[in-house]
């Protein structure tokens, strides 16, 4: 054999053996949280659900409206704005400001889901919602997506003396009465939030109370039925979520995590909280424990825990169509208009 032969050769299988070494390294896997993210170690993130979306609209069914607005281009935190079909100046509306799921990885505010949940709240409540689009992690790792929602609310509230840019917070909004509501991540937001306007960390932003819906809440030591062999699998995601979302957290007892580890939950803002845990969910404990320790905090409120038998986490968003579903977003409405 020659040497160029030989030389051409050895080339040859130094390239065969560098590509599939880089196609090996591309497709290795750092972590799986399905069905939610895959992060790879050559940095690549593959969302597997909530990258759909769909644009803000006046919806044929509801008569609801919808728009997009931006809170802060340079960090890319924006809002679609909701008003139900017959809003008018001069009788003004409740406000939801409303904290999507996803697991802090997947979803926005512009997702089918969550488009068609807050028509159908809307219009069913005739109230106004703020729908919050924060950064998703692991780009932008916890706490940035806390951070993001308390700007995002403090914007909203910069429109309650009739100041601000958005005119239809100014023209058909009653800042008298203003809920926070979230799911599953979304929950865990709004609860952290509720606690940041109950601390007083800005004058001027107060709520009359708010909901979560199988709120996202854990921690070290087991409660209920957590443990069981038929749990594991899904605690061990519930507990990758967490430690790959805020990779700088201190644990799962972090107060951020878990309520009851908070010094603050005494001071949560407003004097309602409604909780909806599903039999179904390993979270459910978790919502039931959150009620148990807000009303032993000596919080000046009153928190009502209502369990769905027979369902699973967010089943509401997955099956609007259920009886269930629409008998909790008839309790939602209710609750939203107590004054």
């Amino acid at each position: 054999m020659s040497c160029k032969k030989t030389t051409f050769l050895h080339l040859f299988l130094i390239f065969n053996f560098i590509s599939l070494t880089v196609a090996q390294n591309s497709s290795a896997i750092l972590y799986d949280i399905s069905p939610f993210i895959k992060v790879y170690k050559n940095g690549t993130i593959e969302r597997l659900s909530g990258t759909t979306v769909v644009p803000a609209s006046l919806d044929p069914t509801t008569g609801v409206r919808s728009k997009d607005v931006d809170i802060s281009r340079k960090l890319n935190v924006s809002a679609r704005i909701f008003r139900p079909k017959n809003a008018t100046p001069s009788k003004k509306l409740p406000l939801l400001v409303y904290f999507h799921g996803g697991a802090f990885f997947t979803e926005s505010a512009f997702s089918p889901t969550y488009h068609n949940h807050m028509n159908s709240l809307v219009a069913k409540a005739n109230v106004v919602a703020v729908s919050v689009n924060y950064r998703l992690a692991p780009e932008n790792p916890l706490p940035i997506g806390y951070e993001d929602s308390w700007l995002a609310l403090k914007w909203v509230f910069s429109h309650c003396k009739g100041n601000g840019s958005e005119a239809w917070l100014k023209k058909y909004v009653d800042f008298e009465h203003v809920y926070l509501g979230g799911d599953s991540a979304g929950g865990n937001i709004a609860h952290n939030m509720a606690i940041r306007v109950g601390s007083d960390e800005m004058d001027g932003i107060a709520i009359n109370g708010m909901f979560l819906n199988c709120p996202h809440f854990w921690g070290t030591k087991r409660i209920g039925k957590e443990g069981v062999s038929a749990n594991k699998q899904v605690e061990a995601i519930t507990e990758s979520i967490w430690i790959h979302a805020y990779p700088n957290s201190t644990g799962f007892d972090d107060p951020l995590s878990n309520p009851a580890k908070d010094p603050r939950l005494s001071e949560l803002g407003g004097k309602r909280v409604l909780v909806y845990v599903a039999e179904l969910d390993v979270l459910r404990d978790r919502g039931w424990y959150y009620g148990k320790v807000l009303r032993k905090s000596k919080w000046d409120g009153v928190v009502k825990v209502v369990e769905v038998k027979g369902e699973g986490h967010v089943f509401n968003l997955r099956f609007p169509d259920k009886i269930k579903s629409k008998i909790m977003l008839k309790q939602l409405a209710s609750f939203l208009n107590r004054r």
